[in-house]
């Protein structure tokens, strides 16, 4: 294969990537399918730095070849080539596609394996994502999904072939409530995330792109303003289903459910506790928009479920808490923020409704 600059190939391909970035640099923002294994780590690439300015390119070179050298330099070798292995179809990048890249090239290519570079490295890449995301959240047409808190939006997106999930993008559930262990991407990755998920429906053809109501933020993640006034004007389709309906989705979305997730992620030992520290936690962060006393009272109920849950599993409680929670705060956002929103509303029904509505639409 040989050096490319079809950026657009790489992301609809989902083509694997070797990023010999630093491990700093990768942390501030990557691809989905890239992997760091680094030409220099982060302090390496600290001194390497601090010696091109000091003395320019060649000593930069030099130095580099010092700190990597002899069995540091066997063993990034080994993981560049067991990479390839796993990853034939695979390109190489660092950050503008110039030294860092061309080295590891060669010293595989030293080394009889042949890895082909991506040309302008993850500054091109990212430019083209960028442009691309830009452009396609002007112009692909749109249906927002609405509906109050539990009515099971999520759900519905996970199960259509045109929506885009960006509360899975962004890691989180989209309320205060909706942290998740192992905590956020960055918000080039979640950018990135975006920008490839549309360059794909883009690629797929002209059916309308369909999107979860959100707001400026999906916990720590910031909606770009493009999809911000987007999300405000386009057509919506919205989801209306009982109250005890979205209370049962919602003790799923924030009791049993992450109870799972937290139990992969701490252990079945810890998961309790750390899920029950977070829901308290959660409740206080609106402690000021609930109001004193209507905090005191949900917090009260949702350690009263906590209690029970603990002892014998039951999570039924739970609904007292959550029942107040949707019909007393979030219903009332909701409301709100509806009478803030522009685009026509082209169909409402239960959630089966609005599923077989969007299955069949055009």
């Amino acid at each position: 294969m040989n050096d490319t600059r079809d950026y657009a190939g790489l992301f609809l391909g989902d083509i694997p990537l070797l990023d010999v970035r630093a491990p700093v640099e990768f942390a501030k923002g990557a691809f989905p399918t890239a992997s760091n294994l680094p030409l220099l780590d982060d302090d390496e690439r600290h001194r390497v730095g601090i010696r091109y300015k000091q003395q320019g390119q060649q000593a930069a070179i030099d130095l580099g070849n010092e700190l990597v050298s002899g069995r540091k330099k066997s063993a990034r070798l080994d993981a560049w080539r067991e990479w390839h292995r796993a990853h034939p179809d695979g390109y190489l990048y660092c950050f503008r596609g110039g030294l860092r890249s061309r080295t590891t090239q060669a010293w595989l290519d030293q080394a009889g394996v042949h890895v082909p570079l991506v040309v302008g490295g993850y500054k091109a890449m990212r430019r083209f994502l960028l442009d691309r995301l830009k452009h396609n959240l002007r112009h692909l047409p749109m249906v927002v999904l609405s509906g109050r808190t539990g009515c099971g939006k999520t759900r519905l997106i996970e199960r259509l072939t045109d929506a885009i999930d960006l509360e899975g993008m962004a890691h989180h559930r989209g309320s205060a409530f909706g942290r998740r262990p192992a905590g956020q991407p960055s918000q080039i990755d979640f950018e990135n995330r975006l920008a490839i998920a549309l360059l794909k429906h883009q690629h797929r053809g002209p059916a309308p792109v369909v999107v979860e109501d959100e707001g400026k933020l999906i916990g720590r993640c910031y909606v770009p303003d493009d999809l911000q006034a987007r999300i405000r004007q386009s057509p919506r389709v919205v989801i209306d289903e009982p109250l005890e309906a979205r209370v049962r989705v919602t003790l799923e979305d924030y009791v049993t459910g992450p109870l799972d997730e937290y139990s992969r992620h701490y252990g079945e030992a810890q998961a309790f506790e750390r899920l029950a520290e977070a829901l308290l936690a959660a409740l206080d962060r609106i402690r000021k928009r609930l109001g004193g006393a209507r905090h005191q009272y949900l917090r009260g109920e949702l350690e009263a479920a906590l209690d029970q849950q603990r002892h014998g599993g039951d999570v039924e409680r739970h609904q007292v808490w959550i029942r107040e929670l949707l019909s007393g705060y979030y219903d009332p956002m909701y409301d709100y923020m509806l009478q803030r929103r522009d685009g026509p509303i082209l169909y409402q029904g239960s959630r089966a409704q609005v599923m077989e509505y969007l299955s069949h639409r055009g």
